[in-house]
């Protein structure tokens, strides 16, 4: 694996176990590696794309006597990027090095035909074109449907192209479907037409999100990367808690917290991450599975953490008409339990094996890692002010994105030269480019349901089917996300469950917002969940071990990944929704509950020591999960008792647990074997 150049130690410094960290790129992941001509026209449609986003944020009119409508300016930024899917992906695998020529025609063909749908923009609004669009118009529409489904082939394989594919028809025969999916049909050319023009299908919401709000965030992530940002959050995450019980372990668990929530990438995260922490977490004494099962967990939970939380949050703020400084400070306090309880689970594993910390001559010093990452403060200042006090999510992360590169810049020891700016480019092209293909493609799935009427309808139908009852469609919910998390990315899973899912569990009652987290969780436990468990296989290789013996260890470890969303769905308190005081109560016997449930799930209580496995000690865990629950779940939902009395009975069944495993008297002894 190659380690960006940009991110080398620099000379004279000394080398720790944070300098390996390397910042893996996308292209170091899967895909083509570009080169010649090819990687020019990637980095010229980077610059293009950004170019072009912010001429239309910022209303800049820089191109005389051309109205920029919404339409023309998604169709000219999908026309800049969607075509390097087909230079970057290859058809198949034994093409991963030279692009060959039909790549070439294929990529030209879909630049050729968005731009001519670009000139068309103002015939496509004026003449009602996705009622009525004349021949060629379908024509092309139907080239672009192929060209559409093919990248999606290529950046996310066969099961999501057929998916997609499948339900993008659905138009053509919904009259012939059995209630409750039967909807209005209407001919082949015309569903192609108006998935490609209407602003409801492949450049409906999903698209404008990414367009107004997402491509900002790219830059900056990979931007920070560039830089040199895994290898400060790898070395502050190992000055601050490298030499705790079981360091290693907290180390991958902050690093990857940090790195994952600007990246929103599992995949990448788990290997830039893991690549250091888990030998470090092997070298002091952790299982290699449960090593890996750390770093897969962390780097999950971190795409669920604000201040970014990757590129899903921006879509949900659009589908909810909310800001996104909203959409992350609702995500604050689940984000934080879901952390608090891995940071415990991994600390009673660590008590239990009586592990270390890893030495001091190991570790870089936290005074010299902010001497040389100082300026990364400034720009995550500037970043958080501009989201939540101005509420600029649009252009904060191109103001931070220049900040950064100025200070970067600026300063000899990091400066990159015109060689790493010009693969800082094209790895941005790259990124927007395969993120276009999924939007364009998942578009097609809220087309075929708008198209149909089935939107407005299927809501009712899932309410009626499970009776009403909320908890039954949270199971539902929690087993649809699950199923569809395995096949699609994070983003596709959650823009699809948005339309067919979440309307029925808002109209059982529940919060709306809460309500978009909670699919979104459960959409990225597929991420840990054999199995396909995607960042246990990326972990496997890193840790030497099987990737079904790390998902195994994940779903333990990741419990509270299955959990939280239930907490804070049913008692929206946690997301900071309701009455100042119930909010507070409910934080604050929240993270208490959390603790517990994992204090109680890893077998080891802090001050108490090892549960045993006989009866009682079976007893004050189940004690300890039920009464952590109640107090992270008070709510007369769950039980039909008033909220006051659930917290008091969550207490009383912690405290008797407690007290039964005090009785015991039993503490863990150095060195004794895990089961």
């Amino acid at each position: 694996m190659k380690e960006a150049s940009a991110l080398e130690p620099k000379a004279g410094t000394h080398r720790h176990v944070g300098d390996a960290a390397p910042v893996i790129m996308l292209e170091e992941v899967e895909g083509r590696k570009l080169a010649g001509i090819a990687r020019l026209l990637s980095a010229f449609a980077g610059i293009l794309a950004t170019f072009l986003a912010l001429n239309q944020l910022l209303n800049l009119q820089l191109f005389a006597g051309v109205v920029f409508i919404e339409n023309r300016y998604l169709f000219l930024l999908a026309a800049t990027l969607f075509p390097l899917v087909f230079l970057s992906f290859p058809a198949r695998k034994a093409e991963i090095g030279h692009v060959p020529a039909y790549d070439w025609l294929l990529a030209a063909l879909s630049a050729g035909l968005l731009v001519w749908f670009a000139f068309q923009a103002d015939r496509i609004l004026s003449e009602g074109w996705e009622y009525g669009a004349p021949g060629r118009a379908k024509i092309v529409a139907a080239v672009l449907w192929l060209l559409i489904l093919e990248a999606l082939r290529r950046t996310s394989g066969w099961p999501m192209a057929i998916i997609v594919g499948v339900f993008s028809l659905y138009p053509v025969v919904a009259e012939l479907i059995p209630n409750p999916l039967k909807g209005k049909s209407q001919t082949l050319d015309d569903t192609l037409a108006y998935h490609l023009v209407s602003a409801e299908s492949a450049f409906g919401i999903p698209m404008r999100a990414f367009a107004e709000i997402v491509v900002g965030f790219i830059v900056f992530g990979l931007a920070l990367n560039y830089t040199g940002g895994g290898r400060f959050f790898n070395d502050l995450a190992f000055a601050l808690v490298g030499r705790v019980r079981g360091g290693a372990a907290q180390v991958g668990i902050i690093s990857s917290a940090l790195q994952g929530s600007i990246s929103g990438s599992v995949i990448s995260n788990v290997i830039s991450s893991g690549v250091v922490t888990i030998p470090a977490m092997k070298r002091t004494g952790f299982r290699a599975d449960y090593a890996g099962a750390v770093e897969a967990v962390a780097s999950t939970g971190a795409v669920l953490m604000p201040p970014v939380m990757g590129s899903t949050a921006f879509v949900m703020a659009s589908f909810l008409g909310k800001s996104y400084g909203e959409i992350a400070l609702a995500a604050t306090i689940p984000a934080l339990l879901f952390y608090i309880a891995l940071v415990v689970q991994v600390d009673a594993y660590s008590a239990r094996l009586g592990l270390k910390g890893l030495r001091p001559e190991e570790l870089p010093r936290l005074g010299a890692v902010m001497k040389e990452g100082w300026f990364y403060i400034p720009v995550f200042a500037l970043l958080v002010f501009l989201l939540v006090s101005l509420q600029e999510e649009a252009l904060a992360p191109f103001y931070a994105t220049a900040l950064l590169i100025a200070i970067n810049q600026a300063l000899p020891q990091h400066r990159m030269n015109w060689e790493q700016l010009l693969e800082f480019a094209a790895a941005v092209a790259r990124g927007l480019a395969e993120l276009t293909a999924i939007l364009l493609a998942v578009g097609f799935i809220i087309g075929a349901l708008s198209v149909t009427g089935l939107a407005g309808t299927l809501a009712n139908d899932l309410v009626y089917a499970a009776g009403g009852a909320p908890l039954v469609l949270l199971v539902m919910g929690a087993i649809t996300s699950f199923i569809f998390g395995m096949g699609m990315t994070v983003t596709a899973c959650y823009i699809f469950l948005a339309i067919v899912l979440a309307p029925p569990l808002v109209k059982a009652g529940l919060d709306p917002l809460a309500v978009h987290l909670f699919i979104m969780y459960w959409g990225m436990v597929s991420f840990i969940t054999p199995p396909v468990a995607l960042a246990t296989f990326a972990a496997a290789p890193l840790a030497g071990v099987s990737a079904m013996r790390i998902g195994l260890q994940s779903i333990r470890l990741g419990t509270a990944i299955y959990l939280v969303p239930f907490c804070f769905v049913l008692n929206p308190a946690l997301l900071f929704k309701g009455d100042p005081a119930i909010v507070f109560v409910s934080i604050v016997a929240a993270f208490p509950g959390v603790i517990l449930i994992a204090a109680a799930l890893q077998g080891h209580v802090i001050g108490l020591g090892r549960i045993p496995a006989h009866a009682g000690g079976i007893a004050a865990r189940i004690a300890m999960i039920a009464g952590g629950f109640l107090l992270a779940t008070p709510v007369p939902r769950l039980t039909g008792l008033p909220f006051a009395a659930n917290l008091l009975i969550g207490a009383g069944l912690a405290i008797f647990g407690l007290l039964l495993l005090f009785s015991f008297g039993r503490k863990l002894t150095p060195g004794r074997k895990a089961p």
